[in-house]
């Protein structure tokens, strides 16, 4: 949410960069894998948040602004 402090476009491209599957998913596998429990944990509750905002309709930032994701217009925008 910081990178909108500078503009839309930094502030999608952080918020995309933190809010993929492709980050977190390979995370939690390597914490298996190495047998930390600590990485899986973090892996599992990114996946965990990345789902929970998908539901809620947050999806992945266009340059537009914050209410542009690739599930459409949200908040008073999407009226």
């Amino acid at each position: 949410m910081l990178g909108y402090l500078v503009n839309p476009k930094i502030g999608a491209a952080v918020y995309n960069a933190a809010h993929t599957t492709v980050v977190y998913g390979p995370l939690a596998a390597c914490g298996y894998l190495s047998g930390s429990s600590v990485v899986v944990a973090v892996g599992l509750i990114g996946l965990a948040h990345v789902g929970f905002d998908r539901l809620l309709g947050y999806g992945l930032k266009y340059p537009l602004g914050f209410g542009y994701t690739h599930l459409g217009r949200m908040g008073k925008e999407a009226q």
